[in-house]
C-alpha cells in the first residue's frame, strides 16, 4: 500500500497496445508503485472491455510501469481524518467491495489466457492481482508482500482463496500472518508463480503468444476446471470434465485440432 500523490491526472492509470495477437496492460502509476485507485481499477476494467470485443486478442499480458508491480490500495483515497467517525470514513470495506472485488473477478473470468509479468515488488492486493492471472512471471528482483496484517487488516482481493491454492495452508498461514517479504526465488520455489526471468516483461509476452497460438476456449475451460477443482468432490469434478469435454466437441478447435493431427501437420487454432 502506498499514500504517494498521483502524477498528472491527464496520464492514463492503464496503458493498453497491441501486439499481434497479445494485449499488454500496464498499470501506470509509477510514483505510487502502480497502488491503485478507483480511476485505475475502472481503466483495467476499460480495458478488459476492448479485450473481451476484439476477438483478434487472444492472450493477455498484465505488467506494471517502473520499479514496482502494484503496491496495493493508494491509501490517500481513504479518509483518516481525526473525527469520532473516521471509522467509518476510513472502512476499506465499500473500496474493496465496488473495486478489488470486481477486478479480481475480471481477471480471473476474463476470455482469455492471463500472464502476469511481476516487474518489481507486488504487495498487499498487488500480489492478489498477481496471482488472479493464469501465469505469472516475475522479475529477479520481485517481491511478493502480503502486507495486510502490519496495518491490522487481512488478505483481500482474493489472497486468502489463491495464495493457500499455489503453497499451502502452513506457508500461507506464515506469509499472511508475518507479513514478511517474499523473494521472486522463494515464490517459484512455493509454487506462488510459474517462473523468474531477467526479463520478466519479455518472457510473459513470449509465453503469451504460445498461449495466443493454442486452442484458447480449451485453455479458458482448463483455467476453470482447475480453479474449482478443491471445492468438489472427485464424482463431481470428473462429470464436469465430461461435460466441458462435450461442449468443446462443438469448437473449431478441437475438430482442427484432431484433424490436423491425423494429417500429421501444425493445426491452425482460431480460438473459436
Amino acid at each position: 500500500m502506498t499514500t504517494q500523490t498521483p502524477g498528472t491526472p491527464t496520464e492514463p492509470t492503464v496503458l493498453y497496445a497491441q501486439e499481434g495477437a497479445v494485449a499488454v496492460l500496464t498499470l501506470n502509476r509509477p510514483a505510487a508503485l502502480n497502488s491503485f485507485t478507483r480511476q485505475m481499477h475502472r481503466d483495467l476494467w476499460a480495458a478488459l472491455d476492448k479485450i473481451e470485443a476484439d476477438k483478434s486478442i487472444r492472450a493477455l499480458v498484465l505488467t506494471g510501469a517502473g520499479r514496482g508491480f502494484c503496491a496495493g490500495a493508494d491509501l490517500s483515497e481513504f479518509d483518516f481524518r481525526a473525527g469520532d467517525d473516521i471509522m467509518f470514513r476510513a472502512d476499506p470495506g465499500p473500496v474493496i467491495d465496488q473495486a478489488f472485488n470486481p477486478t479480481t473477478r475480471r481477471l480471473m473470468a476474463v476470455r482469455v489466457p492471463t500472464v502476469c509479468a511481476v516487474n518489481g515488488v507486488a504487495a498487499g492486493a498487488g500480489a492478489s492481482v498477481a496471482m488472479a492471472c493464469d501465469i505469472a512471471i516475475a522479475a529477479p528482483g520481485a517481491s511478493f508482500i502480503q502486507a495486510f496484517s502490519k496495518i491490522g487488516l487481512v488478505p483481500d482481493s482474493g489472497g486468502t482463496w489463491l495464495l493457500p491454492q499455489r503453497v499451502g495452508l502452513a506457508r500461507a498461514m506464515a506469509l499472511c500472518m508475518t507479513g514478511d517479504k517474499l523473494s521472486a526465488a522463494d515464490a517459484k520455489a512455493m509454487g506462488m508463480i510459474w517462473d523468474v526471468a531477467d526479463d520478466a516483461v519479455a518472457a510473459a509476452k513470449a509465453m503469451a503468444e504460445k498461449l495466443a497460438a493454442m486452442p484458447t476456449k480449451a485453455l479458458v475451460a482448463t483455467r476453470a476446471l482447475l480453479r474449482g477443482a478443491h471445492t468438489h468432490s472427485l464424482d463431481e469434478q470428473l462429470d464436469l470434465e465430461r461435460d466441458v469435454q462435450s461442449r468443446l466437441g462443438f469448437t473449431h478447435d478441437y475438430i482442427e485440432g484432431v484433424t490436423a493431427f491425423l494429417e500429421k501437420r501444425p493445426a491452425q487454432f482460431k480460438g473459436e
